[in-house]
């Protein structure tokens, strides 16, 4: 140029400064002397913009004339950088100001979630503009308070401000996340009052409203379809907003209509696709796009990672040309969820030594993966690298946090994180209470769920869990009876652990009302549910069990080794069997679960053969090695048939270390056939392996006093006094009406005992006339006969039996749980019973159920 004003040197200083060159900018300036005070805000505003706070400063220190444009320049950079402080403390130093300084210094609070200081500036403004108040109304939407946002706009409204597609835009973000449909509707309507209903912006952003919520996403599609004007992302919100509702058809079918077929469509439909299993299909739409940008090769790694193909991932990744902050996440993500726990922390490693700072999300799926193998001073470097992000407070963060520490079960650095956090969310609280539980805390759980303000499904879920992890069924039920009573709706998990529950206390009652609670919510037919139930019913000794299972639309390997392990439980080892058959003929291979259930059974009905044909068919034809509880399962087997030696030298010739429960099932089986050098043997070990467990000294006592070695019983009385062991007692009980009602041996705290005594009494005279003879080997004290008569006729499943005949009227069922072996004595007691009263009685003690039917038992005697 031949000649240069000062108009083309600033043209040219705002030209590098615009390209990320300031010093290159700097040294034009310096050439013309600092040139004017529209030279000076350029520069200084090209130093705030690569981020370079302090020159920006030396600049707006040496203008020697500032106008109000040039202190707002220096108050925007120390916005943009984050010293919201200094940003404060030079707006109030300003000569004067204008709107946009107030909005400039509106704009820092907002972006620091600083909204209580934010709102105290808005309403010391003399002057607003349509800018004051879209930046108040984006800064309530980005601390989530969408009511307080929705608000702001009404206000807006009424001080008789006009909205443009700024505000419009804005509040629609808050209405979005709002749920309430009315308010759509009004603003819909102010759109078309304003003219902006042809605006594409506004437009598209009341459809991202309308699919938001799934059960307008009819509403949604009309609304699309009466759209004047469309552009690439009008189309992509409707083809992802069917895609992640599961409508994948839809979703194709408005792709194929989309004139543009943009880069934003195409990935939304890989995505949908990928997202339901039609990898293929997406990869196929993958390589159709020209030039794919980073949103799309972003989104193929995603879509392989959903479908465990990792190393597809990997490959994708490794040909990417650019990389974002995403890119990243994609990976560590995917390999966190994939079991590749240490491949995503080298992931993040490699982000960091690239010179980038990982994302909120690259934080939270490393957490994760420190999580899952429990990598606490990993955790710990990861945690230090949040802190020089600067997002260590962030609630996300703060969340990954309290789970990767609980985890580790340091439950003070747990503590810490959730105390300093600025703002709890619902999941901060979940997350907290679950770590408090992880440690068994479960009092101080319940005071941080009885003080939440509000609760999500997870809270009701994680502290009905609790109870049930600590077994108190009893306090699970009643939390969810307030949870109904509140009218939270219950999910999946929380039914399949009150299933649980039910099937574990033997409460059918429970377990009928919690499946119709199933049904009205339609949650029966999903398989977990479904599995729960089957499960459920089994464990109470019902039919409706197979009712179930033949009803399930769609069964997986859990249903059938449930099915398998119910018929086991009993004493049903050729139904187990014809099961089993049926499973491999439905072309589902077994598990390793399948042989217990299937040993089980065989071990319960005493069919040797075929449960040494199952053993060795579990290796040679489905290449399944067997675990201790096949070995186990194995010497329950022999033993239990009566061949004592031949289960202890199969121990001995196992391949691994035998563990307490094949030398348990060993005692075991030396207690049903009285051997008792095998059974001290047995004992010994277990003495060993597990000097605090009651139950071993018990049966090692009980083969004693069958032998009426009354010596050596003494001897293990003392050994389990110098233990310091005490013996579990043995407690049965029973639903009656809705309620549960428990007994011990000897127990005299029952509100009805004298009647339940009287009553037992009278039914030992009448089954003494019938033939029954008390079996007073079972007592295990050196005593006469009549005190062991005695003894026997007050053990808890007798008391129970007693009362339920009762109160129970004639010829009604009666069932019973225990939660030991039931002794021979009152096995043969019951059988007498059933006989004499016409009653069919279920006893379910700790091995098995017992169905006494005029006289007899399934078992056959053999248990």
């Amino acid at each position: 140029m031949p000649f240069r004003d000062i108009i083309a040197w600033n043209s040219m200083i705002f030209a590098y400064c615009s390209n990320g060159m300031p010093d290159a900018a700097r040294s034009l300036a310096d050439a013309i002397s600092g040139g004017n005070l529209r030279t000076g805000t350029i520069l200084l505003s090209g130093y705030a913009r690569a981020g370079r706070v302090r020159d920006a400063r030396r600049v707006f220190d040496g203008m020697g004339v500032r106008n109000t444009v040039a202190w707002n320049a220096m108050v925007t950079c120390y916005v943009k950088n984050g010293d919201i402080t200094l940003a404060r403390r030079l707006f109030d130093a300003m000569p004067s100001r204008d709107v946009s300084s107030w909005n400039t210094m509106l704009t820092g609070y907002c972006h620091s979630q600083l909204m209580e200081e934010a709102r105290n500036l808005f309403e010391r403004m003399a002057e607003r503009n349509l800018v004051s108040w879209t930046v108040m109304i984006s800064g309530y939407v980005l601390i989530e308070q969408h009511g307080r946002a929705w608000d702001m706009f009404r206000t807006m409204l009424c001080e008789g401000m006009t909205p443009e597609q700024p505000n419009l835009v804005s509040v629609l973000s808050a209405v979005r996340h709002l749920g309430k449909p009315g308010i759509l509707e009004s603003i819909h309507g102010l759109v078309h009052k304003t003219g902006f209903e042809r605006d594409v912006v506004v437009s598209t952003a009341i459809l991202n409203v309308y699919t938001k919520d799934v059960n307008m996403l009819d509403t949604a599609v009309k609304f699309f379809e009466g759209m004047v004007v469309r552009n690439e992302y009008t189309w992509s919100t409707m083809i992802a907003a069917l895609s992640q509702a599961g409508r994948i058809d839809d979703a194709f079918a408005v792709y194929q209509r989309d004139p543009l077929k943009s880069v934003p469509s195409r990935t939304a439909m890989l995505t949908g696709l990928a997202r339901y299993g039609r990898i293929n299909d997406a990869k196929v739409l993958f390589d159709q796009i020209p030039e794919p940008n980073v949103v799309s090769w972003n989104a193929m790694i995603t879509g392989y990672m959903q479908n465990e193909m990792v190393d597809e991932a990997e490959e994708l990744f490794n040909r990417m040309p650019f990389r974002n902050t995403i890119s990243w996440a994609g990976m560590i993500a995917g390999y966190a969820h994939n079991g590749r726990s240490e491949q995503a922390l080298v992931s993040l490693q490699a982000l960091h030594r690239n010179g980038m700072l990982p994302s909120l999300s690259c934080l939270t799926s490393s957490f994760f993966a420190c999580s899952n193998i429990e990598a606490l001073e990993t955790g710990k470097q990861v945690h230090s690298l949040a802190v020089k992000v600067g997002c260590q407070f962030n609630t996300y963060v703060c969340n990954a946090l309290i789970t990767l520490y609980a985890k580790c079960r340091n439950i003070g650095f747990v503590r810490q994180i959730f105390d300093r956090m600025a703002v709890k969310d619902t999941v901060s609280y979940n997350s907290f209470m679950t770590a408090l539980v992880q440690n068994n805390l479960f009092d101080e759980a319940r005071d941080v769920f009885d003080n939440m303000s509000s609760r999500d499904v997870v809270s009701w879920t994680t502290i009905i869990s609790a109870y049930a992890q600590a077994d108190q069924g009893n306090e699970a039920v009643e939390v969810f009876r307030s949870m109904m009573h509140e009218r939270e709706l219950p999910n999946p998990p929380i039914l399949t652990i009150l299933l649980g529950i039910s099937g574990s206390l033997g409460a059918p009652k429970l377990g009928q009302q919690i499946h119709t609670v199933a049904i009205k919510l339609g949650m029966d037919s999903g398989i977990v549910v479904a599995n729960a139930l089957v499960s459920m019913y089994f464990k109470c000794g019902s039919a409706d069990s197979l009712k179930v299972f033949d009803s399930m639309e769609e069964r997986d390997i859990f249903t059938w080794n449930t099915v398998i392990t119910g018929y086991a439980q009993h004493g049903l080892g050729r139904e187990a069997i014809s099961m089993y058959q049926l499973m491999v003929s439905a072309g589902v291979l077994p598990n390793e679960v399948t042989f217990v259930g299937l040993l089980h059974a065989c071990s319960h009905s005493g069919l040797v053969d075929e449960g040494r044909q199952f053993f060795e068919s579990m290796s040679s034809d489905y290449g399944l090695t067997p675990l201790l509880e096949h070995y186990a399962c194995m010497v329950d087997l022999l033993g239990r048939a009566g061949d004592v030696q031949g289960a202890e030298q199969f121990i001995y010739d196992i391949p691994i270390e035998p563990d307490s429960v094949i030398w348990s099932a060993l005692l075991g089986a030396c207690k049903i056939h009285k051997n008792v050098e095998v059974g001290r043997r047995a004992a010994e070990k277990l003495f060993s392996i597990e000097p605090s467990n009651a139950g071993n000294y018990v049966m090692l006592s009980n083969i004693y006093s069958s032998q009426g070695m009354w010596d050596e019983v003494a001897k293990v009385r003392k050994l389990m006094k110098e233990q310091g062991v005490n013996k579990d007692p043995g407690c049965s009980w029973m639903q009656i009406k809705n309620k549960m009602h428990s007994f011990v041996t000897g127990d005299e705290e029952h509100e009805q005992t004298q009647d339940i005594y009287a009553t037992l009494r009278e039914l030992y005279t009448l089954l003494k006339a019938a033939g029954y003879v008390p079996d007073t080997d079972f007592v295990l004290h050196d005593i006469d006969e009549e005190q062991k008569e005695s003894s026997l006729l007050y053990h808890s499943e007798k008391l129970a039996i007693a009362y339920g005949l009762l109160v129970t009227p004639k010829g009604m069922p009666i069932q019973i749980m225990k939660n030991l072996r039931i002794c021979g004595d009152c096995h043969t007691f019951i059988k007498f019973v059933s006989s004499v009263t016409k009653r069919e009685i279920d006893v379910r003690d700790g091995n098995r159920f017992h169905h006494f039917r005029n006289g007899s038992c399934s078992c056959g005697d053999f248990w």
